[in-house]
């Protein structure tokens, strides 16, 4: 796919930039060195194969022009799933390369499969293999070490920078080489004279590779129905939160696995009669650690007053405009004249209300709202409490 870009000003340009360039290089040269590899392998082994009268050779031929394909879908994956976040996509492209990874694990389960089953039908007639030519050994031999070394290579890379796409196709490499393995013990069992051997051989590889594969989907599936991290990983997330300055306790944490990253929700509890921008200051903080200890995406923190895990005593009562009213009624006409400023804490089903006067209130004014609040019988209102704050001088 060519990468199309527009000139604008300041020279900048509107082409594909990874959100991870060194994943996004790293994996693209991986894989043109697999599509490389496999090229080269699939033309010896079909035409030794063919001339040669093996037929295993030219079936692992064939398998090595179907990692072609699965190369192809490597290549597709790792570009569209770096591409940086969008309106439709605002957590990022990542689990395109789950999706690859899953159908990578479906590719090895089939393969296994197939080799079993063709092994078991080829024991049924195991007079009908032709000998082969010694040479086919020795390409059977090379292309064992080639897909070795390749899947060592891609191995590597791929835990360098920490990607399960790559792993998966990594081991799509060693699956690759252990059916290679496979045409190397039939072809020495063909020239030996013990057939069998190469069937028995193909039966218990596809075992070990179906094996594999299933393991690589549900990992992948696992991923794409929002699985959690490992119980260890949100152990030592929750700890990292609840070490944070400011946070009282911890609730509702939920993780959920984004490619090789995670998204982490969490509610902290901190004091409820700190300011939002402390409180806001305080999740800030928190999350911030979370993304700096742990291989995590994205923190989205709550913040809460009180645990509300278990009941939500709160529910119940009205909205700030509700309450504003009722507070009127409540209060002698004088405060609504001197305009105070408002502060509504919504506490274990009840609200504490603190008022916030910019000039001195007179003694009489402060002992009038103390006999009203009395008169009103606060315990029976949503109100438990409401208490005045005044500044100690004019400005």
């Amino acid at each position: 796919m060519k990468n199309h870009s527009h000139s604008h000003a300041h020279g900048k340009s509107a082409g594909f930039e990874p959100a991870h360039p060194e994943r996004f290089a790293a994996a693209r040269k991986s894989t043109w060195v697999s599509i490389f590899i496999n090229l080269v392998l699939t033309a010896m082994q079909i035409l030794a194969g063919f001339f040669g009268k093996s037929q295993s050779l030219m079936a692992d031929g064939l398998h090595s022009f179907s990692d072609l394909l699965s190369d192809v879908l490597v290549l597709f994956a790792n570009r569209h799933g770096n591409r940086h976040a969008d309106a439709n996509h605002p957590y990022g492209h990542a689990r395109i390369e789950t999706a690859a990874s899953l159908v990578l694990g479906a590719s090895l389960a089939a393969l296994g499969v197939g080799l079993l089953i063709a092994a078991g039908i080829r024991l049924q007639h195991p007079e009908q293999v032709q000998p082969v030519h010694p040479f086919t050994l020795w390409i059977a031999i090379a292309a064992l070490m080639m897909k070795e070394g390749m899947f060592r290579y891609m191995l590597a890379v791929a835990k360098r920078v920490r990607s399960q796409m790559l792993v998966a196709n990594a081991w799509h490499a060693r699956s690759d080489a252990a059916s290679s393995l496979v045409v190397v013990i039939g072809i020495v069992g063909n020239l030996l004279g013990y057939t069998f051997l190469d069937l028995v051989a193909a039966g218990v590889v596809g075992v070990m590779i179906a094996h594999m594969g299933i393991k690589f989907a549900k990992d992948a599936l696992a991923e794409l129905v929002d699985t959690g991290l490992d119980l260890e990983e949100v152990r030592a997330i929750r700890h990292t939160l609840k070490s944070t300055p400011g946070v009282l306790g911890l609730h509702e944490l939920r993780t959920r696995k984004m490619a090789d990253n995670a998204l982490v929700d969490a509610h902290i509890q901190v004091d409820p009669r700190v300011s939002v921008s402390e409180g806001h200051y305080i999740a800030e903080a928190a999350r911030g650690a979370v993304l700096k200890h742990h291989h995590v995406l994205d923190v989205m923190v709550h913040i809460d007053p009180e645990d509300d895990a278990s009941a939500k005593p709160n529910a119940h009562l009205p909205p700030r405009e509700v309450l504003m009213a009722y507070l009127g009624e409540l209060l002698p006409t004088e405060v609504a004249h001197l305009s105070p400023r408002v502060v509504m804490h919504y506490l274990n089903g009840q609200v504490d209300v603190e008022l916030f006067f910019d000039a001195p209130i007179s003694e009489e004014l402060a002992a009038a709202i103390a006999a009203r609040c009395t008169q009103s019988g606060l315990e029976k209102s949503y109100f438990r409490s409401i208490q005045g704050y005044q500044k100690f001088a004019p400005k």
